[in-house]
């Protein structure tokens, strides 16, 4: 990703840097999107990355919590996606959305796999883009 760069000082920094939490489906991740953002709690970046859909928050001690989902539904196909896309390849982040967007494209009908696409397309994407740093 352009502009990221390992932490020179990571050795002092005592955290832990990233976890992840893995959803069944995009519904159950939207359903937790709509219910954090109703307490004023927003993500810092989503993507969509083709295997997956990633929502990313900080905690109060600074840590990157990602919230995803397989987009294939099964670990096996999305690494098969990962290894064979010359897509992910040449965007392992994927394309970054709006989960607003997103999620008023799912309540419109769209499926999965369609919202998925059209993320790729960049029919998502954010007024402003996010800047991927804030995962460091």
């Amino acid at each position: 990703m352009p502009g990221l760069r390992e932490d020179p000082d990571k050795a002092r920094h005592r955290r832990v840097q990233h976890f992840a939490f893995a959803y069944t489906t995009l519904d159950d991740l939207l359903g937790t999107y709509v219910r954090l953002k109703a307490q004023g709690i927003g993500p810092v970046l989503c993507t969509d990355a083709g295997a997956q859909t990633a929502f990313y928050y900080t905690d109060p001690d600074g840590n990157s919590v990602e919230l995803h989902v397989d987009n294939y539904g099964d670990s096996w196909t999305s690494m098969e996606h990962m290894r064979h896309s010359p897509d992910f390849a040449a965007k392992p982040i994927g394309h970054f959305i709006d989960p607003d967007k997103l999620l008023e494209a799912r309540q419109a009908g769209a499926s999965p796999s369609e919202l998925s696409k059209r993320a790729w397309r960049d029919e998502f994407a954010p007024a402003e883009p996010y800047d991927p740093r804030v995962l460091l």
